[in-house]
């Protein structure tokens, strides 16, 4: 794969052992930020709780961690709430996406999607209320009025019509189109790269992050993050319904611009080599206190699900 682990001793990492300790943690910061919310009706509360706390593997809030940690040594409490609140984003983006009018997907993680185990309308209500909540947590638990709302702006960007919803929108509307790179890189990178950019970046803050490490997290996480997409789109074509948890398949079906349609599978695979190594390299102004994200870097091209 690349010669960057055995010189950095980066496999010697547990990384199926942290990424669980940290998506644990996540999930129990969750349970927090739910319990507290009072007034929220039961079936929409059941509805939220049903697609947050499902599993899932939880990679951008330990982006968030892992990005806080390579900063300032640990995981402060800014840290853990940045990270659920980029998991309840990321949550409400898969409920929205599964919906008939999207993707129109019966599976996610393994289980009925959100509008098949309860309703249309409960379902878009769940993603909402994920949303606003994300927001809700980070302006409520950043003791820093100033870090709060820069925390909440790279959120809100990412997020937003001028990135995730806009990569969704430009993937909807390229769906059986011959399409091209530039378009197709564009897609990515608003619908997948800038989320994983931001958790990177919401951990830098949340640690105290310079300037420049905050610049370095950020291209490190645009970079891992189209990586993931690619790996996203080759397992699409090879892996079964069982083990991505959700229906296989679908982006042929769709006639979704992906990666392996375009440029074929050989090439989409250096492709991915390229940014894994693009991704190293941003972090090479931190340590061994970075090897973690070094190791996910070099995982993410051969996920299996």
């Amino acid at each position: 794969m690349t010669s960057h682990g055995a010189e950095n001793g980066i496999y010697a990492i547990d990384f199926a052992g942290e990424l669980a300790v940290k998506a644990s943690h996540t999930g129990h910061v969750l349970e927090e930020l739910l319990a507290r919310q009072s007034g929220v009706p039961d079936r929409l509360r059941e509805a939220m709780r049903y697609m947050l706390l499902s599993g899932g593997k939880r990679i951008r809030a330990a982006l968030v961690q892992w990005s806080c940690e390579a900063v300032c040594g640990r995981v402060s409490r800014e840290g853990e709430v940045a990270a659920a609140a980029v998991e309840m984003v990321h949550t409400y983006s898969l409920i929205h996406d599964d919906l008939p009018a999207m993707d129109d997907d019966d599976l996610r993680r393994g289980q009925p999607s959100c509008h098949k185990q309860f309703d249309e309308a409960t379902a878009i209500l769940a993603g909402d209320g994920l949303l606003t909540l994300a927001f809700e947590a980070l302006a409520g638990e950043t003791d820093s009025p100033e870090t709060a709302v820069e925390m909440i702006s790279m959120l809100a960007q990412a997020a937003g019509p001028a990135g995730m919803i806009a990569g969704q929108m430009e993937d909807l509307e390229g769906e059986g189109l011959a399409g091209s790179m530039e378009l197709l890189e564009r897609i990515h990178l608003n619908k997948t790269a800038r989320m994983f950019a931001a958790s990177c970046g919401l951990g830098a803050l949340a640690g105290g992050a310079t300037d420049g490490q905050l610049e370095a997290l950020t291209r490190y996480g645009q970079k891992i993050g189209l990586g993931f997409q690619i790996a996203d789109d080759l397992l699409d074509v090879s892996a079964s319904s069982e083990q991505l948890g959700k229906t296989a398949g679908k982006d042929q079906q769709q006639g979704k611009l992906t990666y392996p349609a375009l440029a074929g599978e050989a090439e989409s695979r250096k492709i991915a080599e390229r940014l894994t190594e693009e991704a190293l390299s941003a972090l090479s102004c931190f340590g061994p206190e970075a090897d973690v994200l070094r190791r996910l870097a070099v995982e993410l091209p051969d996920r299996k699900k």
